[in-house]
């Protein structure tokens, strides 16, 4: 009898169902039904079909999710497809698990440990990539509302999470500097790609429709070029600082989908990050500013900008005594906020290029893919622009809140 799959298995090639399939049978499933379920909507995922697995015999239930790897052609090409799954492999079998060995070393309890998706299996061989990983919502985690701000506690967890993945790097870099370079020169640098390919990509016309949107001269004007040329300076930035001592391993995309957060009735009890296909070599205060200023508004930001900007270089102080590292010697809070102005335009492109994504509805986002992927076949990138009012009137405020925000806090 064997396996029998069931369900959503469009767009799961012969390969990549094989390749689930010898997964759990090495887990001790054989003769049982195999239910795939589509997770998420257009707009949730804009690289990968994540499908949840669920097989169950007399043993009980059994689930994982799989990230599944798309075979069109040129959308692989022209978002470097076979580089961000394999950025994530690296992440989830080797420099993940090498995170927690350090953490075992250092005999440090489960409090103060980085918690990351267990990987039940990883296949690289392009264009049949999957990733198999621990389905958090069985032990009760949660993906926050992507159309709305996260609260100050959410954001706090967030950056403690940064605080406990950046000492990794630092511990790692103090004990075994060869391993961490070796990380280094493996995980492809999506942004520094991008920063070569804006002019033929659809990354130019995402700025002419923000421009067409958001009211006011100055911010017309900041916004103008600002995609070329912050992904540029962060060329620049990344060949000066890339070698520096307070480099790090970063995330790289934590924008409110990639992060669950659990909670005990109305009580956060924590936050995990989740794919790490963008994950690169930078200095910590990219994911510190990304998440601050993709995943909460304007108002949010004025009342607590700063205090997490303090929050989480005291969170990395403690994660760093835990390695007998001292903070002001490898990344002092004087750093951390001349960071924050060397880095402002970088943050401010890419911020730009995620607000365009992250207002879009399923079905204007399912536009968005095909739009993209019609471009491509035609040679020719032109500007989609939603026809529906109110995701208009969201992305509008969204940038014209970016560009306030920059302003007030000095970075632009």
């Amino acid at each position: 009898m064997g396996l029998q799959f069931e369900g959503a298995t469009d767009n799961i090639s012969e390969p990549q169902l094989a390749y689930i399939r010898g997964v759990l049978e090495k887990r001790g499933y054989k003769d049982t039904k195999v239910t795939i379920q589509a997770v998420g909507k257009d707009g949730d995922n804009f690289v990968a079909s994540v499908k949840r697995i669920v097989v169950r015999n007399e043993n009980g239930e059994f689930r994982m999710i799989a990230k599944i790897a798309t075979q069109h052609e040129l959308l692989r090409a022209n978002m470097a497809l076979e580089n961000i799954f394999r950025n994530e492999h690296i992440m989830y079998t080797s420099v993940l698990p090498k995170f927690h060995e350090l953490e075992e070393q250092a005999d440090l309890p489960k409090k103060d440990r980085l918690r990351f998706p267990e990987c039940y299996g990883s296949l690289t061989a392009a264009p049949h990539e999957v990733i198999l990983l621990e389905d958090l919502q069985v032990p009760g985690f949660i993906m926050m509302d992507r159309f709305k701000t996260l609260s100050d506690e959410c954001i706090r967890s967030v950056l403690r999470n940064f605080a406990l993945l950046h000492s990794l790097s630092y511990a790692l870099k103090n004990k075994e500097l060869d391993v961490f370079n070796e990380y280094k020169s493996a995980l492809f640098d999506v942004w520094a790609n991008a920063a070569n390919k804006v002019e033929t990509t659809f990354l130019k016309p995402i700025e002419n429709i923000l421009l067409t949107l958001v009211g006011g001269d100055q911010r017309k004007k900041l916004i103008k070029d600002s995609i070329d040329h912050g992904l540029k300076l962060g060329l620049k930035l990344k060949k000066h600082d890339e070698d520096s001592k307070r480099s790090v391993i970063q995330h790289g995309d934590s924008w409110t989908n990639n992060i669950l957060f659990r909670f005990d009735g109305d009580i956060l009890q924590e936050s995990i990050l989740i794919d790490y296909q963008i994950s690169r070599v930078s200095v910590p205060t990219f994911d510190v500013m990304y998440t601050i200023f993709n995943c909460t508004d304007h108002k949010t930001r004025l009342e607590h900008f700063y205090d997490w900007i303090d929050y989480y270089h005291s969170e990395l102080e403690k994660a760093l005594g835990n390695y007998g590292i001292k903070a002001n010697y490898i990344y002092s809070r004087d750093q951390l906020y001349a960071d924050l102005k060397r880095y402002a335009k970088v943050l401010f492109a890419v911020s730009l290029i995620v607000a365009n994504n992250l207002v879009l509805n399923p079905e204007e986002a399912a536009k968005f893919k095909e739009s993209i992927k019609k471009s491509m076949e035609d040679s020719e990138y032109s500007d989609f622009s939603p026809n529906e009012e109110e995701t208009n009137l969201l992305k509008k405020r969204k940038v014209e809140e970016l560009v306030d925000s920059f302003v007030k806090f000095g970075l632009l």
